[in-house]
């Protein structure tokens, strides 16, 4: 399989699903139904863009570190295929893409998207002095939030900030899973996370995340008025919650991925219930 394509990670899209719910959530339910469609295409096409080039940058920043790890050391700049100086222009190259599609949009987006490009370039080396990069990462993600309210209505209300924060929780869970799967590695090679911050508290943490989780989405119900269909998927997706529960409670390093890839369907639950409440 070609470099390039595996550098970007388009052979493992998890990624991309993960970031597109909460932009397609936004979407959706700033416009109270169906976002005009230009829109859908922009920012569908944006987040292959920017979660490819969030792939490149954070390879980049990691080449040194993916070499110690099993799961990473044969990632294209790691194993050589790839030359950091080609990566760096590949994701300057992608910027320039992403870029080139939010000025289809407005001045307002226009200027989160500078604040969202500082957060995606940002998160890869917070690894290296705080515990808390999933923070930084979910920050960076939920940034499609304020941007679809100001893409599609002009301005950003109060009511995207409880989708904002829906975004930062749901991928400060999901990243955190993800981190515990390499926490033994990056332990040995300085690499900090929540994973490591929690230590052997990390069930009890995800469990008060989830729950705030669940709180933040009920208020979105509430917000928008959603009804019955979308408490329905409130209820399919603590279904979920407690299936991660039970895997992570054998703490193995395939059962927390495993978690951590299942987190697509809680955004895709979601989505459909905010979908079937006001799109049909």
């Amino acid at each position: 399989m070609n470099a390039y394509f595996r550098l970007m990670r388009l052979n493992k899209p998890i990624g991309i699903y993960l970031l597109l719910w909460p932009t397609y959530w936004a979407l959706f339910l700033s416009a109270g139904g169906w976002p005009d469609i230009d829109l859908l295409i922009i920012f569908t096409f944006g987040v292959i863009i920017t979660r490819s080039a969030g792939c490149v940058i954070n390879d980049y920043a990691d080449r040194d570190i993916d070499k110690h790890i099993a799961r990473t050391r044969d990632r294209p700049i790691t194993a050589g295929e790839i030359s950091p100086k080609a990566a760096l222009l590949l994701f300057f190259a992608l910027g320039l893409v992403a870029f080139a599609l939010v000025l289809l949009t407005n001045t307002l987006t226009i200027k989160i998207s500078f604040i969202a490009l500082a957060l995606a370039v940002l998160y890869p080396f917070t690894k290296r002095w705080t515990n808390l990069p999933q923070l930084i990462l979910g920050l960076a993600f939920a940034m499609s939030v304020p941007m679809a309210f100001s893409a599609q209505t002009g301005t950003v209300t109060a009511s995207a900030v409880w989708i904002f924060l829906a975004t930062v929780l749901w991928t400060l869970i999901y990243d955190t899973l993800y981190a515990m799967a390499d926490r033994d590695e990056d332990l040995k090679i300085g690499v900090k996370s929540t994973a490591i911050l929690f230590a052997k508290y990390d069930q009890i943490f995800i469990t008060l995340l989830q729950i705030l989780l669940m709180i933040v989405f009920i208020k979105i119900g509430n917000l928008f008025d959603l009804g019955a269909i979308y408490d329905t998927s409130l209820i399919i997706i603590l279904l979920f919650m407690i299936y991660h529960q039970f895997l992570i409670k054998k703490r193995q390093k395939m059962d927390y991925f495993k978690a951590f890839i299942n987190n697509h369907f809680i955004g895709m639950t979601l989505f459909l219930g905010i979908f079937l409440s006001i799109a049909i």
